[in-house]
């Protein structure tokens, strides 16, 4: 997703604006506001407890804010939920592995497409029997690298094939937006920048318009970010290009309590 420069100027697809989330008296998330515009990878840090997976939450339709508004494409989007978020064109990866373990990968991303082609009301009953839909699932997997393991049953793949298998099953959706909760956790340090290898060239492949990940690997942050929004206790603290964020030590300190890595961009 990252090209060399700045991303072209394109319409907004996404913002928060004023976002609050409480539970009771405890304010997970404090008057939040940050856009994503078309072309970009953005970065969301922070400590442990800063508010980051409220924050995505909020912006898939899991939680309701209890102040504020979220858009997407110009629509008020608070609450809708991830299916209804799904069909409007946002997806969403999560930290822990979310497949089947009983499928091949072959039948995991044709529940995927069936859900998108809603073809949903017995999908094995004729899903392999669907040239549409396994055109499509043959042309996801390609893209992440899992044409070899179409027949392979999802329990026996390695831990980084399981992430890409997780993150396939949201490009499967055709998202323009597609947000990503930690995307390498668990997954080994050689393997990681493979992972996003394989996954920044598999959004432009398949037309996604703007990645979003929490991440707490600041060399992956440093690598494919263009902007970087850091969190601490509820409150946006920056938002800012890499290679200012990183040229501040009192940042790094307070964001994420580590030295600051060796900017290495993506080409």
């Amino acid at each position: 997703m990252r090209d060399s420069g700045n991303p072209a100027a394109g319409a907004r697809l996404f913002e928060t604006i004023g976002v609050s989330k409480h539970y009771g008296a405890f304010r997970a998330l404090h008057d939040v506001s940050f856009h994503v515009d078309d072309g970009e990878f953005v970065s969301i840090v922070g400590p442990n407890g800063a508010g980051k997976t409220t924050l995505v939450n909020v912006v898939t339709g899991l939680l309701r804010p209890t102040m504020g508004e979220v858009r997407f494409l110009g629509q008020d989007i608070a609450g809708v939920g991830p299916v209804e978020l799904a069909r409007r064109g946002m997806s969403r990866a999560f930290q822990l592995v979310n497949i089947f373990p009983a499928l091949t990968v072959r039948e995991t991303l044709a529940v995927a497409v069936a859900s998108r082609l809603q073809r949903i009301s017995n999908p094995f009953r004729s899903l392999s029997k669907d040239r549409e839909l396994q055109a499509d699932v043959v042309r996801v997997a390609e893209v992440l690298g899992l044409r070899g393991k179409l027949d392979t049953v999802a329990s026996t793949l390695s831990q980084g094939e399981k992430k890409l298998l997780d993150i396939a099953s949201a490009f499967a959706l055709n998202p323009k937006v597609i947000l990503l909760d930690e995307p390498t956790s668990g997954v080994s340090t050689g393997d990681k920048h493979a992972i996003m290898e394989v996954l920044v060239t598999a959004a432009k492949a398949a037309g996604v318009r703007a990645i979003v990940q929490v991440e707490h690997d600041m060399d992956l942050v440093a690598r494919y970010s263009h902007r970087i929004v850091a969190l601490q206790e509820g409150r946006v603290l920056a938002d800012m290009p890499p290679d200012q964020f990183f040229a501040d030590p009192a940042m790094i300190s307070a964001v994420v309590g580590t030295r600051p890595p060796t900017l290495k961009r993506a080409s």
